[in-house]
């Protein structure tokens, strides 16, 4: 224990838990009350109580172990006295003492992992999977996953209610499933993984560009998965994935958290080791014919990552694996980074017919990468005046602070150049 803390050390003590700690907390805890709903209303109360009692007893060393067990004791509390509560859902409780089970039984001794197999149930619809895990093993709210997929925070509450209710009802285990169920539950885990990295490695809501403890719990369930089915390609892509992308990290702003562009970055600081783990990956991930969705991102991310220079990359090859992407897995995202190649490959004017092509997808309304792609090529263009409303279009849909100051710089440096000409 720390003597002393101020109120502002603990509030940051506590923030920093919530940020790494919440889903292994969680996951703890749920395994006492088998109840979603309860083990987050103990879980939130296990951090309430460490606000006051850790400005009085000092900041434990172990604030994930302080949390878990102060959790865990208030939902025995709550089992002792809510007796109609453990005869409606015996099903999901595990014993207090039911031990981890080790990798040659063919199970991971991981409580988040537990979560993530329980969250990805088939009985739930994929989209719901992935909202659920994000918002249970993450602690994202609920706005924040709304962000991640494009709805209202409306919308994103009744779909995660109706899932919490949909375990509750169908007694969905709480379990990682056997070896041989677990390739059935692939799609669904790699899918949560995926999405995890991606709202780390730019976050939807957030003063930082990147939310480290995201990308890393991503990069640590992608390893572990990797140990369980070592010769899976998706497996193996997904990996590749993170870590290729997740390489640029410590470039990806200056020393001023001025945001930086691709073919802004110091590539000599790119992470070499990620970066070579990463190759070995996508070529066991390629190996397998056709390619699967993650290997082919790998790949795509390979390409950037073995260009010496942002002059140096190959944009046509990047072009033919966007090809065979979107010929496996459509999507209108997908097809708007094809998109951004073509113009990258082509010029300016090829990316905006590109862009319009499939400007109209309706999954792409309030998605701010959209307006941003085309200023960029309208920018280039020399396009100023349409450039500079269709930054302004991204920055009203932005929530990232760092995000928001680039495209208002973009704003400001379209003005200036507007009045000058």
């Amino acid at each position: 224990m720390t003597n002393a803390p101020s109120h502002a050390d603990v509030a940051a003590a506590v923030a920093d838990a919530h940020r790494r700690e919440w889903g292994f907390v969680l996951a703890a805890t749920l395994r006492v009350t088998g109840d979603v709903d309860r083990a987050e209303e103990c879980v939130q109360d296990a951090y309430a109580q460490a606000l006051s009692v850790w400005e009085s007893r000092g900041i434990p060393e172990r604030t994930g172990a302080w949390l878990t067990t102060v959790a865990r004791r208030r939902a025995l509390d709550l089992k002792r006295r809510d007796a109609t509560f453990v005869r409606a859902m015996p099903q999901l409780a595990e014993p207090e003492t039911e031990p981890d089970l080790d990798l040659d039984d063919g199970e991971i001794p991981d409580d988040r992992l537990r979560l993530i197999c329980t969250c990805c149930h088939p009985a739930l619809a994929p989209e719901a999977q992935v909202a659920l895990t994000l918002r249970l093993l993450c602690g994202l709210t609920t706005a924040e996953v709304a962000k991640a997929f494009l709805v209202s925070e409306p919308t994103m509450a009744a779909r995660i209610t109706r899932a919490k209710k949909k375990i509750a009802a169908a007694h969905i285990p709480y379990r990682v499933p056997p070896a041989h169920e677990l390739p059935e539950r692939l799609v669904a885990v790699l899918g949560v993984i995926h999405l995890v990295f991606t709202t780390g490695h730019t976050a939807p809501v957030s003063a930082d560009l990147v939310r480290r403890d995201l990308v890393e719990r991503a990069l640590d369930l992608a390893r572990m998965l990797r140990l369980l089915l070592p010769h899976d390609p998706d497996v193996a892509g997904l990996l590749a994935l993170i870590l290729l992308t997740d390489a640029r990290r410590d470039t990806r702003v200056d020393r001023t958290g001025r945001l930086l562009l691709l073919e802004e970055q110091d590539r000599s600081r790119w992470d070499a080791a990620e970066i070579r783990e990463g190759l070995m990956l996508v070529r066991d991930a390629c190996a397998r014919r056709p390619p699967g969705r993650y290997a082919l991102q790998a790949a795509i991310a390979a390409v950037h990552a073995s260009a010496t220079t942002w002059e140096a990359t190959d944009w046509d090859e990047v072009v033919a694996l966007y090809d065979e992407l979107c010929a496996i897995w459509p999507s209108p995202v997908v097809a708007l980074n094809r998109a951004v190649a073509v113009g990258m490959a082509h010029g300016p004017q090829a990316g905006l017919a590109a862009i319009d092509a499939v400007a109209s997808e309706p999954e792409l309304r309030g998605y701010r990468y959209l307006p941003a792609a085309r200023a960029d090529f309208l920018r280039r263009a020399g396009r100023w005046p349409e450039a500079r409303a269709e930054y302004a279009a991204a920055l009203a849909l932005t929530d990232n602070a760092v995000e928001r100051d680039f495209l208002a710089a973009r704003v400001r440096e379209l003005d200036r150049l507007q009045t000058m000409s």
